[in-house]
């Protein structure tokens, strides 16, 4: 399906393409996963954000002769990317949205500039530190923050409040193990102690019924916090009040991190939130929050230099000239080493946002929104 956005002019608008990318089956989205409803998971397609923002940019572009397009596809699978990127070739399509696995995603930046002559893709819901380090690209941009950017938001917090002793509960899938280094690390460059790691695992086996006990798995006495580490959110959503002890629960239940709260009341969110709403009937979720911020940087960049083709307009979001407003404070830029767009995060959970990241008191040589994530110092793409 083709979306065109853009009011009536006397003159003809010149029209610029954004593909939706995203899977046909993708298991985030199944309809018993989206009725479980775990805090911060996707709540929807990312569609209504997407045109949300084309609406917002429709005026200020046509100003300057032009307009979105949207252009909605879902792949199968790996093998029907040459033919989608053939099909969207013929209709000049370079700039992507791409609400993809790890795996397509990266299958995807490594094929559209060759097979398109260019390409911007914009990351819009993988937090995976890699596509910022050894895979990043330089058609490659992230609205989405990564896995570190979120535990260093926590991290910071944790060490405001002097909660310094950590508990972390490790759950067994690829992600939470990608989440428990994340928050090693995170909690190594702010100056907490994991005192223990202990595994976690939902299962019927009765053999098994000591990983998911929770207070047995909290028995440990000297801990400030419990750190939970559990991308699927089954296990994470049992553990609040369910602990041996009287301790908060963070990480994915309790105090969260996010890019985006439907109860963030500064800077304008609760208008996002209520619009997201309207046209969406559900609330906007930090992956909506992206994708609406995807497409408001590639209109930023069509207002910076209409004439710009797609590799001119990503050296421009690179190099930090152009300013995107993402309703969360100051305006954000995009690191020019690995294409993460800065931005403030939401420290909050189900009901309430508590607190925002960077915390005060935090500094940086040259960037407070550095704190947050891979710095340039410590980046590994070798796009710097």
């Amino acid at each position: 399906m083709t979306l065109a956005c853009g009011m009536a002019s006397a003159a003809p608008l010149q029209s610029v393409t954004v593909a939706v990318l995203s899977m046909a089956a993708d298991a985030r989205y199944a309809p018993k996963q989206l009725e479980r409803a775990y805090p911060d998971h996707p709540g929807g397609r990312v569609g209504d954000a997407v045109r949300m923002a084309a609406e917002d940019a429709a005026l200020e572009l046509q100003e300057l002769g032009l307009a979105l397009k949207l252009k909605d596809v879902a792949l199968a699978d790996a093998q029907a990317l040459p033919k989608v990127l053939a099909e969207l070739k013929g209709a000049r399509v370079q700039h992507f949205v791409a609400d993809l696995p790890p795996a397509m995603l990266t299958a995807l930046v490594k094929a559209a500039p060759a097979a398109l002559g260019g390409a911007m893709v914009i990351n819009v819901s993988s937090d995976r530190d890699a596509l910022r380090n050894v895979a990043c690209s330089a058609a490659l941009l992230h609205t989405y923050p990564s896995r570190q950017m979120l535990t260093d938001a926590l991290a910071q917090y944790l060490a405001a409040r002097n909660w310094r002793k950590l508990l972390l509960l490790q759950g067994p899938l690829p992600d939470d193990q990608l989440q428990g280094a994340a928050m090693a690390l995170s909690a190594k460059r702010y100056g907490l102690k994991i005192l223990q790691t202990k595994p976690f695992k939902l299962s019927g086996d009765p053999r098994e019924r000591d990983l998911f006990n929770t207070r047995l798995l909290t028995n440990e006495r000297e801990h400030d916090v419990v750190a939970v580490m559990d991308s699927h959110g089954e296990f994470a959503r049992s553990l609040p009040y369910a602990t041996q002890w009287p301790r908060p629960v963070m990480g994915s239940n309790g105090l969260m991190a996010m890019a985006w709260h439907p109860q963030w009341e500064r800077n304008g969110g609760p208008q996002i939130s209520r619009r997201f709403y309207k046209l969406a009937r559900r609330p906007m979720q930090s992956q909506d929050w992206a994708a609406w911020m995807a497409v408001k940087a590639i209109a930023a960049a069509l207002v910076a230099d209409p004439k710009a083709d797609v590799t001119q307009q990503l050296k421009h979001l690179r190099s930090g000239d152009v300013v995107v407003d993402g309703n969360k404070g100051s305006g954000l830029t995009f690191r020019a080493w690995d294409g993460q767009l800065r931005q403030p995060i939401l420290l909050g959970h189900r009901d309430g946002v508590v607190g925002l990241a960077p915390l005060d008191g935090v500094l940086h040589p040259t960037e407070v929104m550095d704190t947050l994530g891979t710095d340039q110092k410590e980046s590994k793409c070798q796009l710097r």
